[in-house]
């Protein structure tokens, strides 16, 4: 039988299946935020493609996987300082989920936020995404005081690189 594999690459944050990574990203947290689904009108395309310009090189990097040549996940780096980069956007699609490609994203995304220039990696989150907090505690990142605010932002996490 073949193994399955895993393949990361950076790709800009506006093509189709980044854009459809993305979607059901902000579907999947929103989604649960409300505890329900989100019907087709209730997705907010200026909130999808907030940031967007962001995420690419100089000032960061947006990282896409494929499992087995299908886009299953997503991530991305934005340089807050010259010390500091920002993990956002993680996400894995669920029927993808438990086939270890969260872990290889998390390193994808530390190594695009090292080549940067990065020392650090932080991020926030929300308390009810206990997945997320679990993949994150298990890659090394500890809880930080508040480096930002807003209105999903509980909990923030930082790393040495």
């Amino acid at each position: 039988m073949a193994r399955m594999t895993w393949t990361f690459s950076p790709e800009r944050a506006d093509t189709p299946d980044a854009t459809a990574l993305r979607r059901d990203y902000f579907g999947d947290v929103a989604g649960r935020y409300y505890g329900r689904v989100l019907s087709e009108d209730e997705y907010d395309d200026a909130m999808i493609a907030e940031g967007l310009e962001l995420l690419a090189p100089p000032t960061g990097d947006f990282l896409v996987g494929r499992y087995e040549g299908e886009a299953a996940a997503c991530g991305g780096i934005v340089l807050l300082d010259a010390e500091r980069a920002e993990l956002t956007r993680v996400f894995v699609r669920h029927a993808f989920r438990g086939r270890g490609g969260a872990d290889l994203l998390m390193d994808g995304l530390e190594q695009a936020a090292r080549a940067l220039g990065a020392r650090r990696a932080v991020l926030n989150t929300r308390l009810d995404l206990v997945e997320a907090r679990a993949l994150y505690v298990r890659h090394g990142y500890g809880e930080i005081p508040a480096y930002c605010s807003g209105p999903y932002m509980e909990v923030w996490y930082g790393k040495e690189l």
